[in-house]
């Protein structure tokens, strides 16, 4: 397609006369002919969105290795292979590095599908005039110029300028987030395109949105990837996903981890060489301190939690699509939330109903003789399916379901009292008439419609029963409760009618719709979900702040908003629309986006910049949303979070996690899981790095000493196998009490936040130091010696001793992590405050980790294999009481904590 084309299709025709518009298409009323259809479809290429670049599973599964303690595995994995020649280590690491990835591959295999689920939203046919005959083809086949026509029930197949509206509305919730069917009409709109948002261009029907009601023609000035459809799926395209907490606090790990052990294996290194030990005897000491700092199964480990997370999510209604968004849950500031669908039922509802001078709530009874309600559903095209559903506009379903709420069967009213003849609705007029024959002989005039106009044709009013005449003060009454309802953003419609002896003549709105007699009015709104106002005050109460993004009116998100508890009723300071967004500069709404909790009539480009504003200013952001509309700001969020049920495919496939249920109020409940996982990934760190620590502690003095303690053997022992399953197990631990009570840690926060780096840190002392003290007492203090063992040799009898304190510093040093693990299960509550034994999980870890820690020792066999010898009874005493004091010690050093106000 020609620049000059491109240009062309991106102006904006709803500012310009149909003839202008017509004349730019190089179009007629006719339509165009085939063979130029043909030629177009050639320069323009189909009309159909452009598909997005597929990754293979092979190249999903490479990209997983990209986490920088993914590559520092690596390398200690080959450093060990070669020069070592010790490949089991090699192979254990490789081995979790490579079940990491294959968790990550299958939990994001369905990642990406947002383009393809726009694709398949498209019409799979148009009825367009061509060479002045009205055919059908595919809607891929329509081009700029096409003169398509439109009926109730039709789902656009692109962009047009309408030249024809009769009764025409159009839905278009998936796109502006408009509850509300849109009235279109045939005009020219005043104004400049920044000016009039897309929820206000009547005179325009955008692809994918759908024909409630009436017919229209229009000119298609916009298709495939220039549409309002096209752009988001662009958008989409061009978007790139955000870097989640949990990816940038393990890469900060791994780097910290890195530098750390280089410092430590360089000093190490240098003063074994100068103690005069060979650079090779080094070398491979340097790669045991590597083993001992690297928590290999951290990686895997994390991917386990996240894992039993998303299932724990899963049966609470809330579907994960990818793993880290788990944790992400658990930091989020920020809640921006579509409104309809969303924080609403997207379901137009009767919330109250006037008549006799009285207010009512939907919910109180109606006598079946009451006129409002009778002429609510005779003016009221709506159809009832077989299996009870309601089949028609919202507005007109909300009427008869209120009908049906009340006992009024409209079927059998209208079979009694059959529709003789109508005058259909009409956007000039704002008003629907249908005649029905009564019993008597007589006709019921009903008439339905705007309250104003209706107010102009009334000359009595119905009040108990009595018509009498209309006077001001009562005009007056009407319109200030029409007023009323309307500040409380309901939709308000009046009734009216007038008994006639005869069908009149000629159906004319001048004739038949005059002199009626008022009836009521009655107020519609799409309500909140009874369940969101709760989930609003508990996010609140955890410090997440909830903003309402729509592309509703302001003043019906506004009272939506206050009925949520998002805002304070009248606070319309909080409130801004999208118009009044534009006149703001990115730099000048950074300073002001706090003050505002409420978005009124935005554009999906609004949703993205509102979003990325708010990540600015250092935010944690989830967006949920169920519409085409709120897509590219689901992706560019830091979480995004689709409905599952009126959810669209295009928002499930840009989301992070679906609510299976559209309940507000899981997200909470996902919240706190998510707060839950991240405060047990910070347990499991500790746990890890405190243990791994004292292991490099242990070495590392004990090579300065010239000691000869711990083999690499040791080591990966108590990290693959006693580490392992009581890490694992921390991740399921159950939620501490409080963790809804906290403030989000935002994105400043890691995993060494809130106590956790100053407890790895004199945890891992104690560790450590308590195994050099064993060591020592073994060496000092030998269970064997010359006297009970008179026939060994000098050099036998120490290989014994020395065998003796090398199996008790090994068995201390893992059974004092196994100790230490209970100590973990809070940062600074009371072991015996949080519960001992609650997680089964976690006590059966603790017994298969000790079975394998002594199996190494107890079993004939396994000796040789670790280098190990049998320990007696004093032996065992002395490294299980040394191990147990572990306990003790944190306790105090915790009771300590409290007490300075640590929490």
């Amino acid at each position: 397609m020609s620049e000059e084309k491109k240009v062309q299709l991106t102006e904006a025709f709803y500012t310009q006369p149909e003839a202008t518009v017509l004349e730019k298409m190089n179009s007629s009323a006719e339509g165009l002919s085939d063979q130029e259809a043909k030629k177009r479809l050639e320069s323009y290429g189909e009309n159909a969105l452009d598909e997005g670049k597929k990754k293979s599973i092979i190249v999903k599964f490479f990209e997983q290795f990209k986490d920088f303690m993914i590559i520092v595995l690596l390398f200690a994995a080959v450093i060990s292979a070669v020069f070592s020649h010790d490949v089991v280590d090699s192979i254990i690491i490789l081995l979790v590095v490579v079940l990491n990835a294959i968790f990550g591959v299958i939990q994001e295999a369905k990642a990406e599908q947002a383009i393809e689920a726009l694709k398949e939203m498209s019409s799979p046919n148009a009825n367009v005039r061509r060479d002045g005959h009205v055919i059908t083809v595919k809607s891929d086949e329509l081009v700029p110029g096409d003169i398509v026509l439109l009926e109730a029930g039709d789902v656009v197949p692109a962009d047009l300028r309408l030249l024809e509206a009769a009764s025409l509305k159009i839905e278009e919730a998936a796109l502006t987030g408009e509850s509300v069917p849109v009235e279109k009409e045939a005009t020219v709109l005043e104004g400049t395109a920044e000016d009039i948002g897309i929820g206000d261009r009547i005179n325009m029907a955008y692809s994918n949105s759908n024909v409630t009601y009436g017919r229209g023609l229009g000119v298609v000035v916009g298709t495939g990837m220039n549409t309002e459809v096209g752009k988001i799926a662009g958008m989409l395209a061009d978007e790139q996903e955000t870097e989640t907490p949990l990816k940038q606090n393990l890469n900060q790990l791994g780097k910290m981890l890195t530098i750390a052990i280089l410092v430590i294996a360089a000093v190490m290194f240098v003063v074994g060489m100068m103690n005069g030990r060979t650079w090779i005897d080094m070398l491979l000491t340097s790669i045991s301190l590597a083993v001992a700092a690297i928590p290999e199964g951290l990686p895997a480990i994390v991917t386990i939690i996240l894992a039993l997370g998303t299932q724990k999510m899963a049966k609470k209604n809330a579907i994960v699509r990818k793993l880290p968004a788990v944790e992400t849950l658990g930091s989020t500031d920020i809640i921006c939330s579509d409104k309809t669908g969303t924080l609403t039922l997207n379901q137009m509802t009767v919330e109250a109903l006037y008549t006799d001078n009285e207010v009512k709530p939907a919910t109180d009874a109606v006598a079946m003789d009451n006129m409002a309600l009778k002429i609510m559903n005779y003016t009221n095209d709506t159809k009832i399916a077989q299996d009870g559903s309601l089949i028609g506009d919202p507005t007109e379903t909300a009427l008869v379901q209120y009908g049906l709420d009340h006992d009024f069967n409209v079927t059998e009213k209208v079979a009694a009292e059959p529709r003789v003849a109508e005058i259909p609705f009409d956007s000039d007029r704002k008003l629907m008439t249908t005649v029905h024959r009564l019993a008597d002989g007589k006709f019921l005039v009903a008439v339905k419609g705007a309250p104003d106009e209706l107010l102009k044709r009334c000359k009595q009013v119905l009040l108990n029963g009595q018509t009498p005449a209309m006077d001001d003060t009562q005009r007056q009454e009407i319109l200030t409760t029409n007023t009323k309802l309307a500040k409380q953003a309901l939709r308000v419609l009046g009734m009216a009618y007038k008994i006639v002896d005869a069908v009149p003549a000629e159906m004319d709105s001048d004739v038949v719709e005059k002199d009626l007699v008022f009836a009521g009015l009655v107020g519609m709104i799409d309500p909140e979900r009874k369940e969101a106002a709760e989930a609003v005050k508990v996010a609140k109460e955890a410090g997440i702040r909830p903003i309402m993004i729509t592309g509703d009116h302001r003043d019906t998100a506004e009272a939506i908003a206050a009925r949520l508890g998002i805002i304070k009723e009248g606070d319309d300071d909080a409130v801004i629309t999208g118009a009044e967004l534009n006149e703001l500069t990115d730099e000048a709404f950074a300073k002001v986006v706090e003050h505002y909790s409420v978005y009124a009539r935005v554009s999906p480009e609004h949703k993205v910049r509102i979003v990325k504003a708010w990540q600015q200013e250092g935010k944690v952001v989830a967006m949920t949303g169920d519409g085409v509309n709120d897509a590219p700001a689901l992706k560019a969020a830091d979480i995004g979070i689709g409905m599952g049920i009126t959810g669209t495919e295009v928002s499930k496939g840009a989301s992070d996690m679906v609510l299976a249920d559209d309940n507000f109020s899981t997200i909470i409940v996902a919240v706190e899981e998510g707060r839950k996982v991240f405060s047990n990934i910070q347990k499991t760190i500790q746990y890890l790095l405190s243990a791994n620590l004292g292991e490099v502690l242990t070495l590392f003095i004990a090579t300065m000493l010239a000691w000869d303690t711990l083999l690499p053997v040791h080591l990966l022992w108590i990290n693959l196998v006693t580490d392992t399953f009581p890490a694992i197990a921390l991740g399921v631990e159950p939620a501490e009490r409080d963790v809804m009570s906290h403030a989000p840690r935002g994105k400043k926060s890691n995993f060494f936040s809130g106590g956790v780096l100053s407890s790895v840190i004199y945890q891992g002392i104690t560790q450590g130091a308590l195994t050099l003290i064993v060591y020592k007492m073994a060496i000092e203090f030998p269970a064997h010696t010359a006297a009970n063992m008179p026939n060994l040799s000098a050099s036998a009898l120490y290989d014994l001793q020395h065998g003796d304190a090398l199996t008790m510093a090994f068995a201390t040093l893992g059974l004092i992590q196994l100790f230490h693990a209970f100590n973990v299960k809070s940062i600074y509550q009371s072991v015996f405050k949080v519960g001992l034994f609650r997680n089964k999980s976690f006590n059966w870890a603790i017994l298969v980790s000790f079975l394998l820690l002594a199996a190494t020792i107890l079993i004939p066999g396994f000796n040789d294999l670790f280098s190990v010898t049998s320990l007696d009874g004093y032996q065992w005493g002395i490294v299980a009481g040394t191990s147990f004091a572990i306990i003790p010690i944190v306790e105090i050093v915790k009771f300590v904590q409290r007490r300075m106000g640590k929490s």
